[in-house]
């Protein structure tokens, strides 16, 4: 009796699992932190294509009062309350104090932010998180229409 040799084929194959355990805990953790990379402030737009005046604003409301917060291009902050005159050179606290004391008041009031062109863009930022804190939910940025 003769003993043969049994020649084996070769064969090539990858074994994926460990790599398919890493790519999901991998996507777990990408999954976990991306809401902490993302930075910004929740402001709610208005669902319309075009934007609407302060007149049409106060039509569409059931009172006309309106909340009206400026930005100067010093980064002063003015409020003024249904359609009153500006009160200029409040503090942030001062503003953010008579926002929701006029919130209370009026709880459907809407909020409308303005700021000056020149004034730098973290100003405002500054000014939309302040009022976040204070639990404003809803705002609006105020613009000048395009002259055609």
């Amino acid at each position: 009796m003769a003993y043969q040799v049994k020649r084996r084929k070769m064969t090539a194959e990858i074994n994926v699992v460990p790599y398919i355990d890493v790519m999901l805990v991998l996507l777990i953790i990408f999954m976990v932190t991306a809401p902490f990379v993302t930075q910004g402030v929740d402001v709610e737009l208005p669902k319309t294509t075009t934007a609407k005046t302060a007149s049409e604003l106060a039509k569409d409301q059931d009172n006309a009062s309106f909340i009206i917060v400026e930005v100067d291009q010093n980064g002063g902050l003015g409020l003024s309350v249904d359609n009153e005159d500006m009160q200029r050179g409040l503090s942030m606290q001062d503003l953010v104090y008579r926002v929701k004391a006029e919130l209370e008041l009026n709880p459907a009031s809407p909020v409308l932010v303005g700021g000056d062109g020149r004034v730098p863009y973290s100003e405002i930022i500054l000014t939309l998180d302040e009022l976040n804190k204070a639990g404003v939910t809803s705002v609006g940025l105020m613009t000048e229409p395009l002259e055609p």
